[in-house]
């Protein structure tokens, strides 16, 4: 005859496995539908972004120009004029029908020239365009 020792120690073997097999199957279910979650909520904060980046840019194109600063508080960099010349996609030409000058004004204006007040506040009311709104302003002086 077997000794009580092992066949309890069996016993309680094969139900502790289980019971551990019973719990770990409900935090398989649970984490199971946690992870869909977790890719629902990826799929829906996409879908926002996508949303937000398309009224961002519907707003963008709607934005008042803001209204032209003083000069005396317009700080004047060269360097900066020709990055936002650059960013605006334009010529220094084409740059310079903003203002009214020549394209070889713009030059000098980047290479350390200061511009006039009136010049500095027209400058300054430029830092507000967009791109496709400068564009049209050229389009309309030429």
């Amino acid at each position: 005859m077997a000794n009580i020792a092992s066949l309890l120690k069996q016993e309680i073997a094969r139900v502790a496995r289980r019971e551990v097999r019973s719990e770990t199957e409900k935090l398989r279910k649970a984490s199971t539908t946690f992870r869909a979650q977790i890719a629902e909520l990826k799929r829906e904060v996409i879908s926002l972004r996508q949303q937000l980046a398309l009224v961002t840019k519907a707003n963008d194109h709607a934005r008042p120009v803001a209204a032209p600063v003083d000069a005396a508080q317009y700080r004047f960099s060269p360097a900066k004029l020709q990055r936002h010349r650059k960013r605006l996609d334009l010529s220094a030409e084409k740059f310079g029908r903003l203002f009214g000058v020549t394209g070889q004004t713009v030059y000098n204006w980047e290479s350390g020239t200061r511009p006039g007040k009136d010049h500095l506040k027209m400058i300054a009311h430029l830092r507000s365009l967009t791109k496709r709104q400068a564009h049209a302003q050229v389009a309309e002086r030429s």
